[in-house]
C-alpha cells in the first residue's frame, strides 16, 4: 500500500483519542477476514459511503456483500469528524458549478445535497440510531466586513439559482442571537442540516448493514486488488475475497495503488478538533456564544464549532501537512491558540480530548460516484471536501444502486471523473503553499487577549 502521509496517520492499532470514542461504549470488534470468501460485491471502507452502499445492496437488492475495513467501522473520517450533517460536498463556487454542468446541473447537485441530509435523517429514524444532537440549521459567520459582503452575495446567488432563502444577520444582531466571538461581523443562517454524533451514526450503520445480511470485517486492510475471471481478487493479511464487483470507498484514507487509477486524484488534508470540558451556563454567557446551531466562519482556512448536548464545546479547524508527531504537536498548539483568540472568555477552559483526521479533496474539487474507467466491475465514491456526513451517505447509496445495475440519477457534476493533481508527488508541497496563500487572503486572526 502506498499513501501520501506518514505511517502514523494510518495506524489502525488504536482508536484516535476523540470525544466520540470516549463517549460511547465500544462495540465488539469486527473480526478480520480469514481464508477464502466469495461474495457478489466487495466494499473497501466501512465509513458512511461504504456502509450505505452495503446496506443498499444487501437490504434492497438481495446481494451478498462483504465490507473490508483496515481498522474498525467508523475508524476513519466517519468516526472523527465534527458531526455536521449539512449542505456541501464540493469545493466550487455556484458559478463554477454552473460553468461545468449548466444551471440545470447545478440545481441537480443542490437537490442532491438536500436529499442527502434527508437521507441521513431517515436512516437515523428507520434504524433507531441515537445520533442526532441538535436543532436544524447552520450558521456561517463573517470574519470581516469584506466576508460579510461575500455572504450577502452568496445569499443572493442561492436565491436566484435555487429559489432558496437564507437570512443575513448584521453584526449588531449577533449578540442577541448568541453568536458573539472576536472579529465576528455578521452571519448567514441556512435553515437546513443538523448536528450528529458521527461515530454513533457510523456504528449504527454497521449494525444495520450486518442485520441486512452484509458481512463486515475489521482489521482487514486490502493489500492487493487484481482482476480474476469475471470479477476481482482482493487480498488481506488474513485471507482472500473473490468478488464480482468492488466499490472503493476509502476517501481521504485511500491507498495510491488500490487501484492505481486513484493515484494522484485525491489530496487528503488535515482537520484538527478539540472538545472542552462541560461549560456552565455562566461561562457560556460570559463569552456570548450560546447558539445550539452548527457554526463555522468564512475563512478559507475555516474554523467550525458547536455546543454538544452535555455542555462541552467542539472547535475544529483546517491546517497541517504532516502527520509526524512533532508536526501534530505544533498543529495542536495552533488549534488551542486560535480557539483562545476567537473565544477569549474560554481561553483557559480545559480541553478533554483532541484529535485529527483527513478530509479529501479531488483534482476537480468535486466528489465522484461511478465506475473506474477501464476496469469492468470496479466502482469508486470519494471526495467530499470536508462535508461528508450527508453527501457521502447518499453517495454511497447511489453507488450501491449503480453496482446493482438499476437506473440511477447521479448528478452530472459527480459523474465527471476527477482529474489528477499536477505533479502528484508534490501534493503536500502544494498544500503547504495553499495554506500560506489562503491565510494571507483571510487576513490576521483577532489579537490574543484574556478576559
Amino acid at each position: 500500500m502506498h499513501r501520501l502521509y506518514e505511517d502514523a496517520a494510518y495506524d489502525t492499532s488504536a482508536w484516535p483519542t476523540s470525544h466520540w470514542r470516549a463517549s460511547l461504549p465500544a462495540p465488539p470488534p469486527a473480526e478480520p477476514l480469514h481464508g477464502l470468501v466469495k461474495t457478489d460485491v466487495a466494499v473497501i471502507g466501512a465509513g458512511y459511503a461504504g456502509l450505505n452502499a452495503a446496506l443498499e445492496l444487501a437490504q434492497r437488492h438481495g446481494a451478498s456483500v462483504t465490507v473490508l475495513e483496515a481498522g474498525q467501522p467508523g475508524w476513519g473520517a466517519s468516526g472523527r469528524n465534527g458531526g455536521f450533517c449539512c449542505l456541501g460536498g464540493a469545493h466550487l463556487s455556484h458559478g463554477k458549478i454552473v460553468s461545468r454542468v449548466g444551471a440545470g446541473g447545478a440545481r441537480d447537485f443542490r437537490d442532491f445535497q438536500h436529499r442527502a441530509i434527508e437521507h441521513v435523517a431517515d436512516l437515523l429514524q428507520e434504524y433507531s440510531i441515537d445520533a442526532r444532537q441538535g436543532p436544524e440549521g447552520e450558521v456561517c459567520i463573517a470574519h470581516s466586513p469584506r466576508a460579510l459582503a461575500g455572504l450577502k452575495a452568496e445569499a443572493a446567488a442561492v436565491r436566484t439559482l435555487y429559489g432558496e432563502e437564507a437570512e443575513i444577520l448584521p453584526g449588531a444582531e449577533l449578540a442577541e442571537r448568541g453568536l458573539s466571538g472576536e472579529g465576528f461581523c455578521g452571519a448567514l443562517m441556512t435553515p437546513v442540516g443538523f448536528p450528529i454524533h458521527p461515530l454513533a451514526y457510523a456504528e449504527g450503520l454497521a449494525r444495520a448493514a450486518e442485520r441486512a445480511g452484509a458481512q463486515v470485517f475489521g482489521g482487514s486492510p486490502v493489500t492487493g486488488l487484481v482482476p480474476e475471471g469475471e470479477g476481482w481478487r482482493l487480498t488481506t493479511p488474513g485471507g482472500v475475497l473473490l468478488a464480482r464487483r468492488v466499490l472503493i470507498a476509502t476517501n481521504g484514507y485511500s491507498s495510491e495503488d488500490l487501484p492505481p487509477w486513484i493515484g494522484g486524484r485525491t489530496l487528503p488534508a488535515q482537520s484538527a478538533v478539540l472538545v472542552t470540558r462541560p461549560l456552565s451556563a455562566a461561562e457560556k454567557r460570559a463569552q456570548g456564544f450560546t447558539t445550539p446551531l452548527m457554526s463555522y466562519d468564512s475563512r478559507n482556512l475555516l474554523h467550525y464549532f458547536r455546543h454538544l448536548p452535555d455542555g462541552r464545546f467542539l472547535f475544529g479547524m483546517r491546517g497541517g501537512a504532516s502527520a509526524a508527531p512533532e508536526a501534530q504537536r505544533r498543529n495542536a498548539r495552533r488549534v488551542h491558540e486560535e480557539f483562545a483568540r476567537i473565544f477569549p472568555a474560554w481561553a483557559e477552559i480545559e480541553a478533554t480530548s483532541e484529535w485529527f483526521g483527513f478530509v479529501c479533496l479531488t483534482g476537480s474539487l468535486a466528489p465522484y460516484v461511478g465506475p473506474v474507467p477501464g476496469a469492468p466491475g470496479l466502482f469508486a465514491t470519494f471526495g467530499w471536501h470536508g462535508n461528508g456526513v450527508a453527501p457521502a451517505s447518499l453517495g454511497g447509496r447511489l453507488a450501491g444502486q449503480l453496482i446493482s445495475g438499476m437506473p440511477t440519477a447521479v448528478p452530472a457534476l459527480m459523474r465527471q471523473v476527477p482529474k489528477r493533481f499536477p505533479l502528484p508527488p508534490l501534493r503536500r508541497v502544494w498544500l503547504r503553499m495553499g495554506y500560506v496563500s489562503r491565510a494571507l487572503r483571510d487576513g490576521p486572526l483577532p489579537p490574543a487577549k484574556r478576559v
